[in-house]
């Protein structure tokens, strides 16, 4: 049933990338234990050296040591080494390396204090102690964890000082490396100077910055803490809980409730457990997942045989993601423990001991469904997947001790100061004093091919591998190798997770997130409030005409002035280049207008012309009609200037052709008004105003005035001249080309001229309203004058009002409208007479009516 279960599992995952070059995946079985009374173990050993060979089933006397399953690989991780040190012909020629592990040795801490303390028998020293009866240092190997160390460092310093050489194996701890409270006495674990660096590496890589952390309360603990936040505070990931969880079990106790409200409460999905598993942190994690607490736990190696009873299925997420020292796989270890006792240690009683390598390249196309990998799933099919047992990285540590004590050993051996007699009764101390200098110098490549230098001041870069660890149902646990974290890297680059791996693993490539706060979209800019944590955000829209295509950017971008943000803020969109087109419908009707205007303009030209002998045509001085109806033709044609894509010349020629063709028309309808006001002058006895009117005076006017307007264009041009400008503002989504006017002040004047033309004649043929005269145009002057101003007094708020190609439309029907109020209300009534009324066009007609 066991072995059905976990197939069930096993077989989501495919096939491995070809890159790796050793199997990633393991299994085991847990022995779940809930008691939590005897926290601080520990097991110590005695390293020695004998003068004789030593064969394998030496080592049989293992199998009576009373301990813990846990504790026993350590046991069977120091016999394999030193049975692989003796087999070695290079190693300490003509000895062997054996080891005693005292009463007690494998024990809870109250059993260490008590064998250590009170025994008198540590001044005893172990059997075999003795060569040759010359005086040797003792080794003592200590660990997994802390207390123990200290423990017995502590009391043989205090009972046989400088006497004892001490190595230590699991976790490195900064305590231990007090070199005034612990003299003889090294770590083989590197210093985790990395690992903060290396979790934080992984939370950025999964887009996890909300997290929490439960840590030992002491030195340790501190001291994880700040260089996590030393690493945390160079990049946006921040702490939604710290549990600093007390050493001592009964402050723990008073506080257990505290403790699971804070994580339960929090909204975090990932939390960082950091100290010792033998510890009241133990408990506490043990308690939060029995209670049903599902999250994504980061932690160290030492955790990975911490589970319960309530562990949960992999499709839940959940489980362990564990930071263990890069090391080579050792081989041939589960071959070394069978053959102690083929019956005793089967394969199911290994997978209890340590973590199983098992064959990654075991596809479910091997059978064809699922359901048939399940009906023909037994545990033999698992076992013959299983290569050997892999080592923890305390089994691996004391794999290390070993070679590094047998080549210390080794050297002495080779200078030939190993069984040279110590002087003044110092044997231990000065012994100690040789194998210190030897040991402190070694630097060596194991076996495996990993490189080791006991001088903790020079330390090798940290490389870490990950691991996904799930516990399923009747203690069977799955781990799977999903990166690797390497120091000597550059940074940004020391990270690299094989997706393929997570994906084989939850058959899925995402992790569940943990945030503070949801991502800001597209459109969304992150917007702190006073005291939130620096993950902790609300999102604002980006304000107008900016963009964000990225989630959580702080600060929204703005668009260029030739783009516009669309609707959903994140896209910056090529604004249409508008202007007053003749494809447009607008330009389309402006422009015919135009040429209709001055089409017909052109018609009235050509009647006047040909009737140009009738009293109609020649009253009022027929030759101003002429320049009038051309000014006109122009003034209809000007428009087409200011439609179409403008250019440098458009631009300079609409404003200026404007100018004066209608200086132009205004000042000749000003001519035809004064020669109207002099006409009956001249008729009047006594007057002097022939003169004027003979000598052409009115002529004079229209060119007097136009030269005026050509002087005001020409300081116009040479100073503020037209340009093309791009208008990107008055229209969202568009930019407007139009001809910028230069000097507005110009423009108001050209057209405040025309305005002053235009009320002087309207001033002058106002009076001459009445005058009477058969074809007297005063009236039909006065109209006009009165038409034009209207138009352009109109035009100044409508013109200011608009903008774009709007603004452009408005000043063309203003100049089309104008000069249709001229065309229409000088010569319309004329054309009328001439070409429908002729019998009033004659001078027989008229003396009737002068005569009447």
């Amino acid at each position: 049933m066991v072995a059905l279960i976990f197939l069930f599992f096993f077989l989501n995952i495919p096939l491995l990338a070809s890159r790796f070059t050793q199997p990633r995946c393991f299994w085991r079985m847990y022995e779940n234990k809930e008691t939590d009374e005897d926290l601080v173990t520990g097991c110590v050993f005695y390293l020695i050296t004998e003068q004789r060979p030593v064969e394998k089933d030496y080592f049989n006397h293992i199998l009576n040591i009373q301990t813990t399953t846990k504790y026993f690989q350590f046991i069977l991780a120091l016999a394999f080494s030193m049975d692989e040190v003796n087999r070695n012909p290079d190693l300490l020629p003509n000895s062997s390396f054996v080891f005693e592990c005292p009463e007690g040795g494998c024990a809870t801490g109250t059993k260490l204090y008590s064998h250590f303390h009170l025994s008198e028998e540590v001044r005893d020293f172990p059997p075999n102690y003795m060569c040759y009866e010359q005086t040797m240092c003792l080794v003592v190997l200590t660990g997994p964890n802390l207390a123990t160390s200290v423990m017995v460092g502590s009391i043989f310093n205090l009972i046989v000082p400088k006497q004892v050489l001490q190595i230590t194996y699991g976790p490195f701890h900064p305590i231990l490396s007090n070199r005034e409270q612990f003299p003889f006495l090294y770590q083989i674990a590197g210093k985790d100077t990395s690992l903060a660096l290396a979790m934080i590496s992984l939370m950025l890589y999964f887009n996890w910055n909300w997290i929490g952390l439960a840590i030992s309360d002491n030195d340790q603990g501190t001291q994880f803490l700040t260089q996590l936040r030393g690493e945390m505070e160079k990049v946006t990931v921040c702490f939604a809980f710290v549990s600093l969880i007390p050493v001592k079990m009964h402050l723990f106790l008073t506080r257990v409730e505290v403790y699971y409200n804070q994580i339960m409460t929090s909204s975090t999905n990932v939390v960082i457990i950091y100290g010792d598993p033998e510890s009241s942190l133990a408990v506490a994690f043990r308690r939060w997942r029995s209670l049903g607490l599902q999250r994504i736990w980061v932690t160290t190696s030492q955790w990975d045989g911490t589970t319960t009873k309530n562990d949960f299925p992999r499709n839940s997420f959940n489980g362990k993601i564990t930071f263990a020292h890069y090391h080579a796989e050792v081989s041939h270890f589960k071959t070394f423990v069978q053959t102690l006792n083929p019956l005793k240690y089967t394969e199911e009683f290994l997978a209890r001991l340590e973590w199983m390598n098992v064959n990654c390249k075991v596809s479910a196309s091997m059978c064809k469904t699922l359901k048939n990998c399940l009906s023909n799933a037994s545990l033999q099919w698992l076992k013959a997947q299983t290569f050997d047992m892999a080592f923890s990285d305390e089994s691996y540590d004391i794999y290390n001790a070993v070679y590094a004590l047998a080549h210390a050993f080794h050297e002495m051996l080779l200078q030939h100061v190993y069984n040279q007699p110590m002087d003044n009764g110092e044997g231990h101390f000065a012994h100690c004093l040789k194998l210190h200098s030897f040991l402190r110098k070694t630097r060596l490549t194991n076996p495996v091919g990993d490189r080791m230098i006991m001088n903790q001041k020079e330390n090798l870069q940290e490389k870490y591998g990950i691991f996904q660890i799930w516990n399923f149902p009747y203690g069977l646990g799955l781990k799977v190798k999903i990166g690797e974290f390497s120091s000597y890297f550059p940074y940004g680059q020391q990270l690299h997770i094989y997706e393929d791996m997570i994906e084989h693993a939850t058959g899925s490539r995402q992790m569940p997130p943990s945030v503070c706060s949801a991502d800001c979209g597209p459109g969304f800019r992150k917007f702190w409030q006073e005291g939130m944590a620096a993950c902790c955000f609300d999102c604002s829209p980006c304000p107008q005409n900016e963009v964000s295509n990225e989630t959580n950017v702080d600060k929204c971008v703005r668009c260029p002035e030739d783009q516009y943000a669309n609707r959903e803020q994140n896209q910056c969109i090529q604004k249409d280049v508008v202007f007053l087109n003749y494809k447009d419908t607008l330009g389309m009707v402006l422009t015919l207008m135009a040429l209709f205007f001055s089409a017909f303009t052109t018609v009235v030209l050509g009647i006047f012309v040909k009737h140009h002998d009738t009293p109609i045509v020649k009253a009022n001085n027929q030759n101003l009609s002429y320049i009038l109806l051309i000014s006109l033709i122009f003034c209809f044609l000007c428009p087409l200037l200011f439609i179409g894509h403008p250019n440098s010349a458009t631009c300079v020629l609409q404003q200026i052709t404007f100018g004066v063709v209608f200086t132009v028309a205004v000042s000749t309808v000003l001519a035809k008004t004064v020669t109207v006001l002099l006409a009956f002058k001249v008729t009047t006895p006594g007057t002097r105003m022939r003169y004027f009117l003979v000598s052409g005076v009115p002529n004079y006017i229209i060119a007097i005035c136009t030269l005026i307007q050509i002087i005001l264009c020409t300081i116009w041009l040479q100073f503020s001249p037209p340009f093309i400008d791009r208008d990107v503002h008055s229209e969202h989504g568009q930019i407007i080309i139009v001809c910028n006017k230069g000097s507005v002040t110009a423009f108001y004047c050209v057209l405040g001229y025309h305005g002053s033309l235009a009320f002087v004649s309207f001033i002058v043929a106002f009076l001459a309203r009445n005058l009477p005269d058969t074809f007297n145009e005063a009236k039909l002057l006065t109209f006009s004058m009165l038409l034009f101003c209207g138009v352009w007094i109109s035009f100044l708020p409508v013109y200011h009002s608009t903008k774009g190609k709007i603004m452009v439309a408005v000043e063309v029907l203003s100049i089309l409208a104008s000069s249709a109020g001229l065309l229409g209300c000088i010569f319309i009534p004329k054309c009328y007479i001439i070409l429908l009324r002729p019998e009033r066009n004659s001078l027989q007609k008229i003396r009737e009516k002068t005569y009447s």
